[in-house]
């Protein structure tokens, strides 16, 4: 009889466990646990693990669950993926709906920084809101691997489910091509706020994407907007950027990845950046076409903090909304320095009040002391005054204090 294996194990695994089933002609369900929690939690494991045989209707098995301290939803996630290798069910193992109704993304909030969480690991996803990143993204792709990627699709749909998210916008990194538009069956249905698209080329790999979505919305009674951010990781991208970022409605931003994009140039990505200068200016100008978000690569380097610091003033510089993160160390970094600044706060209200002032008299030209301010400008100190109440620099009814 063939002998199945889920999850992970030893060392210095948390928040996980590994099953293993091995199916037998006769004698019923037999269960080993092996916990450091089994004298307190061990019989409502043991049940579990009976519903979930009873689910996929398995009369004869032996099943060992070794637990690392493992959630519920993990252990769901990790006996279907083991049961997905004996047979072809089709029932899923989906774990409560932990927090129902939750309110859907909307197409401009803040995505300033975003937090990547491998996709096959449990403890690191389970209190990284509490991080306070603008968005949580599972990595459905490069974090986790090739023989690992089926059963991730489970542990996430199940995270989707089951996790506080507290104020971050639900994210999966999918895989790319078929893989990839095969992961949405899984995660579409369970409250993701927004795809990325990895090493996209073509803005008919977004459509593809976005027709899916649309598709299965329709299929499971689904009426909020899921939106998809392309990730452009080649020459061939860059040079097709605004054709993807156009490609359809549900283009809310774009990032770049510098590793894989050097990596196709064939150079050596220096913290200098001159390598991919022509590559993020080119990627900020089809973004800003466009009218979405532009998101700088990550930061590979954890520790250089003060590397991180001057990295965010040129990516800002550059004209970039925000960067992803690899640890949540880099957060606080990112979105302070993505913040504007006191002096640029200043500077907007006073334009802001002077255009008030002018649609308020009727006027057509706006005047700040002797200069006169063009829309453009008018129009970017309206951004800056946005992110400062965004971010909580400014109050809702700022003007209303001013005299």
């Amino acid at each position: 009889m063939k002998i199945v294996t889920a999850g992970n194990y030893g060392g210095r695994i948390r928040s996980d466990c590994q099953v293993m089933i091995e199916p037998t002609r006769q004698g019923g369900i037999e269960i080993e646990l092996v916990s450091k929690v089994k004298a307190l939690y061990g019989r409502g494991m043991i049940a579990q693990i009976q519903r979930a045989m009873d689910h996929f209707t398995i009369q004869n098995a032996r099943v060992s669950l070794h637990d690392s301290g493992a959630l519920p939803w993990v252990i769901d996630a990790r006996l279907e993926a083991a049961v997905r290798q004996l047979s072809d069910v089709k029932d899923e193992l989906l774990s409560p709906l932990a927090y129902p109704g939750s309110a859907p993304s909307t197409r401009d909030r803040r995505r300033c920084s975003r937090l990547y969480l491998p996709g096959n690991s449990p403890s690191l996803m389970i209190n990284a809101y509490l991080h306070r990143p603008d968005g949580l993204i599972l990595d459905l792709e490069d974090a986790v691997a090739p023989d690992k990627k089926p059963e991730a699709r489970m542990l996430v749909r199940n995270a989707l489910r089951s996790l506080n998210f507290g104020h971050s916008e639900k994210m999966v990194r999918i895989n790319q091509g078929a893989v990839g538009i095969d992961d949405l069956n899984w995660i579409v249905p369970h409250g993701v706020d927004l795809i990325l698209l990895p090493k996209c080329e073509s803005p008919d790999a977004v459509i593809a994407v976005d027709e899916k979505i649309r598709q299965l919305c329709q299929t499971y009674e689904i009426d909020r907007e899921i939106w998809i951010m392309p990730i452009i990781e080649s020459a061939l991208g860059i040079e097709r950027a605004y054709a993807i970022a156009t490609a359809t409605h549900s283009v809310v931003a774009m990032a770049i990845g510098l590793e894989d994009f050097t990596a196709d140039l064939g150079v050596v990505r220096t913290p200098e950046g001159a390598e991919s200068l022509y590559a993020r200016h080119a990627l900020v100008n089809a973004c800003k076409a466009a009218g979405i978000q532009a998101i700088d690569s990550v930061f590979s380097d954890v520790e250089d903090m003060e590397g991180l610091k001057a990295n965010v003033l040129k990516s800002k510089s550059l004209g970039f909304d925000g960067m992803g993160c690899i640890h949540p160390r880099q957060i606080r970094v990112i979105q302070e320095g993505f913040a504007p600044t006191a002096e640029e706060i200043e500077k907007a209200k006073r334009i802001v009040l002077a255009f008030m002032e002018a649609r308020k008299k009727g006027l057509g030209v706006v005047a700040l002391g002797s200069k006169m301010i063009d829309p453009p400008v008018v129009k970017r100190a309206e951004r800056v005054i946005g992110q400062a109440v965004q971010q909580g620099l400014l109050p809702d009814n700022w003007h209303l204090t001013m005299e």
